[in-house]
């Protein structure tokens, strides 16, 4: 009897086991059938050379923007800063539109206008209803090629920009990665902040910014991106009609990116008068072409984030976030993969209090260590779906797709189908992970910035020695 009713028993688990089975293949099935119908981004090339790509999924509102290749590291220490300094002048009027028109005319449509700059890009775009599109295409045009640049307006957003800075120099974490680029690209343009030196920005005149944009601002460097209600053809009439004035001449020879070189280094910025210390640790990782940059992007997501706020104690699939909360180590970690055209920083940021700096990167290293030696197939695989998840959490909308189009346009000259992003994913095991662990981190030299009340922190040479394990 007590056979039968294990047989029974282990006949249900298998009937059980397959049903999970059968539902897992149904969600997997059910998910690649979503990837592979989302609207294909369509692209066309002008005769000037400026691409024009978009996604239309036939949303009632839409996102239009221009990504324009520059940003500070297309500057020199001299005008460093400039790029930046363009972005807040482009709202400050054009040839046909004063400050006051402009900002009359967006509001009245009820659409937002908006500019960011980073160290490789520049992006001027517009959130509207699908029906305004011409009308936003229409006005981004303007901006990037009529603006002003008065004088008295120049005057007025250079205190507007040095006031941005002092509110940077609050922001612990944006100090923090400035100075990891600084000291992880030093004497490169990489190594140079956004918002450029204090010295720059009280001299950057309008001929600087006149001539940042005749070397830079060139068709064949510019993408006019579109996402939700905009239809391709119609985005590219309004193109040709808007932006054809665009040159794709240069006097002389035209910008080329040299390679930034990295150095493993440290910078610490010691202030006992702070609560917290914030410290960045990274290696050099790769670009964003580089076949590495999906495996790198999977042990990044197995390393993780974490705060204190979030609880999970024992119950976190991370084991640094599991350690974190278990020792009180850290009031906050961020696993991070900054990617560039040719290079890229791998690492994390976290805030702890002053004791316990050494054991919090104690337990970073060790973690890294067992990225090059012992992560288990379990891990990576739940690495991959959280990726998965991710990477479709943050194309919720149009100007996230419509980001994503643009930078994807800019870094690889084409956008990658959702689908085959997966597929990519996917095909990362346990094996890969280990040899880019190996490759990026085992055994290098790695760039450090700390800020605050450090003492605590290992020395460099202690946490370059803590980059490879001995064993017997």
């Amino acid at each position: 009897m007590a056979l039968r009713v294990l047989s029974v028993s282990q006949n249900l688990r298998q009937l059980s086991k397959g049903a999970e089975l059968l539902k897992r293949y149904k969600a997997t099935a059910s998910l690649k059938k979503t990837l592979v119908n989302i609207p294909a981004t369509q692209v066309t090339r002008l005769d000037n050379g400026l691409r024009v790509a978009s996604e239309d999924s036939g949303a009632a509102t839409a996102t239009v923007g221009l990504w324009i290749d520059a940003g500070s590291r297309s500057e020199t220490e001299k005008n460093n800063g400039v790029a930046h300094f363009l972005e807040h002048m482009a709202f400050k009027g054009t040839a046909k539109r004063s400050q006051t028109d402009l900002e009359l005319e967006v509001e009245n449509l009820g659409a937002h206008l908006n500019a960011y700059t980073s160290r490789e890009q520049t992006v001027f775009y517009a959130k509207c209803l699908s029906k305004d599109v011409p009308k936003a295409v229409e006005i981004l045009a303007d901006i990037i090629q009529n603006s002003k640049l008065g004088e008295a307006e120049i005057e007025r957003e250079r205190s507007v920009i040095l006031r941005e800075m002092q509110e940077v120099e609050s922001n612990l974490q944006e100090v923090v990665f400035d100075h990891l680029h600084a000291t992880a690209y030093q004497g490169t343009p990489l190594g140079q902040t956004i918002l450029g030196p204090t010295k720059n920005i009280k001299c950057i005149g309008k001929q600087d910014l006149c001539d940042y944009i005749s070397t830079h601002y060139k068709a064949s460097r510019i993408v006019l991106a579109g996402a939700g209600g905009v239809k391709h053809d119609d985005l590219v009439k309004l193109a040709q009609e808007n932006l054809r004035g665009l040159e794709n001449t240069y006097d002389g020879k035209p910008p080329v990116v040299t390679p930034c070189r990295f150095t493993g280094s440290e910078v610490r910025v010691r202030d006992d008068s702070l609560p917290l210390a914030h410290v960045a640790i990274a290696v050099e990782g790769c670009g964003w072409t580089d076949q590495d940059n999906i495996p790198l992007m999977v042990a990044n997501t197995l390393i993780g984030a974490w705060d204190r706020s979030q609880g999970g104690g024992v119950n976190n699939a991370s084991n640094l976030a599991r350690a974190s909360a278990e020792d009180n180590l850290c009031h906050s970690f961020q696993s991070f993969n900054t990617c560039y055209k040719d290079t890229g920083l791998w690492g994390i940021y976290f805030v702890c209090d002053p004791l316990q700096c050494e054991d919090m990167l104690f337990n970073v290293q060790t973690e890294w260590m067992r990225l090059c030696t012992m992560v288990t197939e379990a891990e990576v695989e739940r690495a991959k779906n959280l990726l998965k998840t991710n990477m479709l959490l943050q194309l919720d909308g149009t100007t996230p797709i419509c980001e994503d189009i643009g930078r994807q346009m800019l870094c690889y000259n084409r956008r990658i189908p959702l689908h085959e992003l997966e597929q990519r994913i996917d095909a990362v095991n346990v094996s890969n992970v280990r040899d880019v662990a190996m490759k990026y981190i085992y055994d290098r030299c790695p760039a450090v910035a700390a800020v605050g009340p450090v003492e605590n922190l290992p020395e460099y040479n202690r946490i370059r020695s803590s980059m490879y394990w001995l064993r017997v």
